[in-house]
């Protein structure tokens, strides 16, 4: 029962990304020829050129791309998956062409709106372990072999689409274009990392055992004992270093100052934690 309530949480994620980028491609981005970026920019410049309807094009130019991510990134689910995505996403583009008007003639306006909607779009498909097919299958087999965060390799990507649309847009709005991508990617690694993030806490104290019982039994949180030498005195002593939610940190500063007020805290951001307590998958 959790499986299917999860699989219908993930499909639930994938069509409303797939909404929001045809949102921002139909309603932000072609009525005010914006090019936007990997295969839907392709798309709208053979529209331009050719007349093609922007969202069968997509569609077509997916089918190679889908096989390769269905054999590299995942198999069935993840094949099905992005198909399910490309292909809400190219019926809707070309669904909401008949009726679509700009919402907006300011260029700035249209360029932060349409590519924050389209990089929650995609943020919404990728954290489904989807894809809107293209140059984000790419972006995932980067991240996959090098670590790459997708959002700055679709940056990448759409760097060479944008200059391929140069001479067909103009300077201008490919200046305004790369707003948009800039904008997607941000808003891409945002969704990516939300609720991933945590705090880490490293704690240099002369009275270890309170505070490390504390932390276990009154925040609940696992904690690590190490040993270190001091640097000046050549003293040895003890580090705690555990890891805790952004809502606790406040939790955590008061407790050690209450046990031990000498201690030497240091507070740093995490991106992601996994384990007891986190997430249990990336």
């Amino acid at each position: 029962m959790r499986r299917v309530v999860h699989v219908f949480a993930d499909y639930a994620l994938l069509t409303i990304g797939a909404l929001l980028s045809a949102t921002a491609v139909r309603f932000f981005l072609v009525p005010n020829q914006v090019v936007t970026g990997g295969v839907t920019g392709v798309a709208q410049l053979l529209n331009t050129f050719v007349g093609t309807p922007v969202g069968i094009v997509v569609l077509i130019l997916n089918i190679p791309l889908l096989i390769a991510g269905w054999r590299y990134l995942g198999g069935t689910v993840f094949g099905i998956r992005t198909f399910y995505t490309v292909t809400v996403m190219s019926l809707a583009i070309d669904a909401l062409a008949s009726f679509a008007r700009p919402i907006t003639n300011d260029p700035l306006l249209y360029s932060l709106y349409g590519g924050v909607i389209d990089g929650v779009g995609i943020g919404l498909v990728l954290r489904a372990r989807g894809t809107t097919g293209g140059s984000d299958i790419l972006a995932r087999l980067i991240e996959r072999r090098f670590g790459v965060q997708p959002g700055r390799s679709l940056l990448g990507f759409d760097t060479l689409v944008f200059t391929a649309a140069l001479f067909s847009y103009g300077p201008e709005k490919i200046m305004y274009a790369l707003l948009v991508a800039f904008t997607a990617s941000r808003a891409i690694d945002t969704v990516l990392a939300a609720g991933k993030g945590a705090r880490q806490a490293l704690i240099i104290t002369s009275s270890p055992d309170p505070i490390r019982q504390a932390v276990l039994h009154q925040l609940g949180r696992g904690i690590t004992q190490l040993e270190a030498i001091g640097g000046y005195t050549g003293a040895t002593r003890a580090v705690l270093l555990c890891a805790v939610a952004r809502t606790e940190v406040g939790a955590l500063k008061n407790l050690v100052n209450t046990i031990d007020p000498a201690a030497f805290v240091i507070i740093g951001e995490v991106e992601e934690v996994l384990g007891e307590g986190f997430s249990r998958s990336t």
